[in-house]
């Protein structure tokens, strides 16, 4: 997913108040994803803050809407460098195509990832038959030994888990049990990452719960998809209400967690990661560490791809979306600080 502001200078929000010694919620922001209509996304990820957990640099929450409504997504052609892109679906079918030629489906209960590395370009299209649309999509930093890789797409789906009153489904890194082995082979996932990561959907019935191990060297985030849901530390004896669409963050430290919901189902996604200690430069969709890079990466997106003087180039071309790619906006007038 791109990011459609068209003056993406970041919009800065305080956390809520932290209601628990190790936990504090924070509350998302509303983002028009484009078109006509505008999409709306709710985005929670990065933010005064809080900018990163783990290597999880982006969160865009949306639906569940009505395609009939919103228009659905009509994200074109556009570039990212130095991340991976994680789409995930509660409902819903969007169609990808990227410049490496892949053209595949994102569906709910399996992953797709899109390396960008050096450079990447695609676009995302909500399905004829979908009328719902309803999801997250995730970007995960690259750390700097492997931001510049070659681009790549994969595709896995998940096995459902149950454990407690819970169902997992893990689609990033793997759900660690008390001896720091994934509690079962279905709780670990195929996809490439690099950094150690942690992403998991859970449901829970109403009025059920949930405990399990986290590793203590991990930040971890709790995103309510639908709740309220209480999130709390055990050994610490904390608990908190996190409310539909807020994340709660967690620093390093608790070895365990459990989720409870209340008289309705709930919904989170679980997202963790070691501390991701690089800075960062993080503009419109792209991810560098100076401000000198992006206005370079702005500059050959705008002259191969927007100008055609090199189609060949490092962000190549999608074939079959009708439709042109996406300008990028203008640069702010003043320099693009790394983020810390």
């Amino acid at each position: 997913m791109s990011n459609l502001e068209r003056d993406p200078v970041e919009v800065l929000s305080p956390p809520d108040e932290a209601t628990g010694a190790g936990i504090v919620v924070f509350d998302a922001r509303e983002v028009p994803l484009g078109g006509p209509r505008a999409m709306p996304v709710r985005r929670t990820l990065p933010q005064r803050g809080r900018t990163t957990i783990g290597a999880w640099c982006f969160i865009d929450h949306y639906g569940p809407d009505e395609v009939e409504t919103t228009g659905g997504m009509v994200v074109p052609p556009h570039p990212h460098t130095g991340l991976q892109t994680v789409s995930w679906l509660f409902a819903g079918e969007i169609e990808h195509r990227d410049s490496t030629g892949v053209h595949e489906r994102v569906r709910p209960g399996g992953v797709n990832l899109m390396t960008a590395g050096r450079g990447i370009s695609h676009s995302e299209v909500s399905t004829p038959d979908t009328t719902r649309l309803h999801g997250v999509q995730l970007w995960v930093a690259l750390p700097e030994g492997s931001r510049r890789v070659a681009p790549f797409f994969e595709r896995a789906d998940t096995v459902a888990v149950e454990l407690d009153d819970a169902t997992v489904r893990v689609f990033a890194g793997e759900l660690a049990g008390p001896d720091g082995a994934p509690t079962t082979d279905a709780a670990a996932s195929p996809i490439t990452t690099f950094t150690p990561l942690l992403g998991a959907q859970v449901d829970l019935p109403p009025g059920g719960s949930v405990e399990f191990p986290l590793d203590p060297g991990f930040e971890h985030g709790v995103l309510v998809d639908a709740g309220p849901v209480g999130v709390g530390l055990p050994d610490a004896g904390v608990r908190v209400d996190v409310a539909w669409s807020q994340l709660a963050v967690l620093e390093p430290g608790p070895t365990r967690v459990r989720l409870a919901a209340g008289e309705e189902p709930a919904r989170v996604i679980v997202l963790g990661g070691r501390p991701f200690t690089e800075q960062l430069v993080m503009w419109w969709n792209f991810i560098g560490r100076s401000h000198e890079e992006i206005v370079e990466f702005r500059r050959r997106w705008q002259s191969d791809v927007i100008d055609r003087n090199d189609p060949d180039g490092p962000f190549g071309t999608v074939t079959g979306y009708d439709g042109a790619p996406l300008p990028a906006p203008g640069l702010p007038s003043v320099r693009l600080k790394p983020r810390p």
